[in-house]
């Protein structure tokens, strides 16, 4: 199947019209179709902005001169067909369909809400003059809607925090690298779902660390009965031939699905009038299903919804009565403002009511994160969420959509909650996240993981942290164990990447600074000639300890070529090369786009769900875009 721009497929995908086999079918084609990738989001977008502007048009409002206007345009009779090539025609059609379609679309808006019947469209040009001044007129209290043909993104109010990326630091001044780790992968997929409708991500859409955590990475995992094992590598840096690059990767403990514990799950479900485009509360509701029909019997799901006010749509069910718990997400409809606050105490009062002793406690929050009324501010949800994550209920929270779409506070409250941060763009992602994924979605195998590097100044001169840059915590943080840090899941793979400057490979134009008056710098210790590059030192709490348990690893650089590193590596570094890039980071150098798609084409190795891959289409993607601006 080889679709179309003009396929009315398309339109019904965009829609959320298709079952679920039809639509599965479309995104095996879209993965492989970026025209009609573009075209999708193209309809998305158009539909999500007729909704938005026409929102505050109420319904049967129309004055009976607008009646009159409408229905008279209606009846124009067609003008004569054009003397023209029959082949000409046709290859004009669908240039006109994409044009007037949103127009059409905003007719039958204007028309349903006025009881009007049009019974043909001949005209759309005279219909243009009448409707879409009356939409504007009536619509006073909503933004602006862009109208066909006018370039833009209408309503965009994604939120995205301000990302200062890493320095490099002299290890003479800064010996301590620490932070929190970090198994979100949100960035990833909404990068994907920026180029996939044909456009660069804004920066503060690019997380580097979580593009990186998106993929899996043949880490061995742990043998000695720990929740987790360190991996360490170093190896020449692509991007900065003269640098070196160090990879800490950390392995969970795999559990089996029939052997993890019973679940206490609560779906904590957005369904304000922000929700109603067919990639938020449609396909929302299509990714819960699939999670329930992979839960056991003794496996509990509460549903709890907020728009203006909260409510318990389904009080905690045993997952015996599955098409209980189905039925319950089949009525689920969008409509009114947002009041999250309220949405989430209530959601953790049910989690609650019904703990499980040993057992797997969380609040799954689904939304686009545009909390609009009741407990809006970003500090008080955060101290909400930090306060109900100690009682032991833990948070995921999958983002949908577009348009509105509020990263930065979705990413705070995982955070925040204990838990892990998903962009939802498809129901493949969806299948990812909640199926494949499953147990290291649910099941927390440690807590308040934190790393501590200690650089050796006399073989290292500077380091920077690659990505992190809302993960980096005081070096007196890492033995506090009153501060919270990130959670790992089981079999999850984390990875962190430093780039460092290896004593004697500074340029020897760098300006030196003069001797200090007052004080000596500090003595080197014996150790520093022990040929150590660094040393990696892990903090991490079991689910329900207080008290964390220390790992400590010394590292030597073998001097490791970049050719010679093993295949994860060097993906690992395409990533954090693309990411760079498209933040346009002045520590990427001359590295281009073209190198990275040739070194993640070479670098792909095991990927049996083509994740990789998909990887070096969207980096093609970028460059495509890129070269056309």
């Amino acid at each position: 199947m080889r679709l179309k721009e003009d396929d009315p497929r398309l339109t019904a995908y965009a829609l959320g019209e298709l079952d679920e086999a039809e639509a599965a079918a479309i995104e095996t084609e879209l993965a492989h179709n970026a025209p009609a990738r573009r075209r999708v989001e193209e309809i998305r977008r158009i539909a999500s902005q007729l909704r938005v502007g026409l929102a505050a048009e109420p319904a049967g409002e129309l004055s009976r001169e607008q009646r009159r206007a409408i229905a008279a345009a209606a009846r124009v009779p067609g003008r004569p067909k054009a003397s023209r090539p029959a082949s000409s025609r046709k290859a004009a059609r669908p240039r006109i369909l994409r044009r007037w379609a949103p127009l059409a679309a905003a007719a039958v808006i204007l028309i349903a809400a006025g009881a009007v019947v049009l019974p043909t469209l001949r005209r759309p040009t005279e219909l243009a003059r009448r409707v879409v001044p009356l939409a504007r007129q009536k619509a006073t209290g909503a933004p602006p809607l862009d109208m066909p043909g006018q370039t833009g993104e209408g309503f965009n109010t994604e939120a995205y925090d301000h990302i200062v990326e890493n320095p490099f630091l002299p290890v003479k001044d800064n010996p301590l690298s620490t932070f929190s780790i970090d198994v979100d992968t949100a960035s990833y997929a909404n990068v994907r779902r920026f180029l996939n409708s044909g456009r660069l991500p804004p920066p503060g859409a690019v997380r580097i660390e979580e593009m990186i955590n998106y993929f899996s990475y043949d880490y061995a995992p742990p043998r000695d009965g720990r929740p987790f094992a360190v991996h360490v590598d170093v190896a020449g840096c692509p991007w900065a031939p003269g640098h070196r690059l160090v990879r800490i990767g950390l392995k969970g403990r795999e559990i089996a699905l029939d052997k993890r514990p019973a679940t206490n799950l609560v779906f904590l479900l957005d369904v304000s009038g922000s929700m109603r485009p067919p990639n938020k509360l449609p396909l929302l509701k299509r990714a819960m299903k699939m999670l329930v029909e992979r839960l056991g019997e003794n496996d509990r799901v509460a549903i709890v919804v907020y728009a203006g006010a909260s409510g318990l749509v389904l009080p905690s069910t045993t997952c015996d009565k599955k098409e209980t718990i189905l039925e319950a997400l089949d009525r689920l409809a969008a409509g009114g403002s947002t009041n999250g606050g309220a949405g989430i105490q209530l959601a953790y009062n049910i989690a609650s009511a019904n703990f499980i002793k040993g057992g797997i406690n969380r609040v799954i929050l689904c939304t686009d994160g545009d909390f609009n009324v009741g407990v809006t501010n970003r500090s008080e949800l955060v101290r909400l969420i930090e306060k109900k994550a100690r009682t032991g209920v833990f948070l995921s929270v999958l983002g949908f959509g577009m348009g509105n779409y509020k990263d930065s506070t979705l990413e705070k409250l995982a955070d925040k909650g204990n838990g892990n941060y998903a962009y939802i763009d498809t129901i493949s992602e969806a299948r990812k996240v909640l199926i494949k994924q499953m147990a290291g979605t649910l099941i927390t195998i440690a807590k308040d993981v934190k790393i501590q590097v200690e650089f050796n100044p006399a073989r290292v001169a500077r380091y920077r942290l690659i990505g992190y840059e809302n993960r980096l915590l005081r070096k007196e943080d890492f033995n506090d164990d009153t501060k919270d840090a990130g959670e790992i899941g089981a079999g999850h793979t984390v990875t962190a990447l430093y780039e460092i400057v290896p004593v004697g490979a500074e340029p020897a134009s760098r300006p030196e600074v003069d001797p200090l008056k007052y004080q000596r710098p500090g003595q080197l210790s014996e150790a520093a000639s022990s040929g150590e590059l660094l040393t990696v030192k892990l903090r991490y709490k079991l689910p329900d300890g207080d008290k964390s348990t220390l790992m400590t690893r010394p590292i030597v650089d073998r001097g490791m070529k970049f050719a010679e590193a093993p295949q994860d590596f060097r993906f690992a570094a395409a990533v954090a090369a693309f990411g760079m890039i498209l933040r346009d980071s002045k520590y990427k150098g001359n590295y281009s786009l073209e190198a990275v798609a040739e070194l993640a084409a070479a670098s792909v190795g095991r990927d049996p769900h083509g994740y990789r891959a998909e990887f070096v289409k969207l980096v093609k993607t970028a460059r495509s875009l890129k070269t056309g601006q």
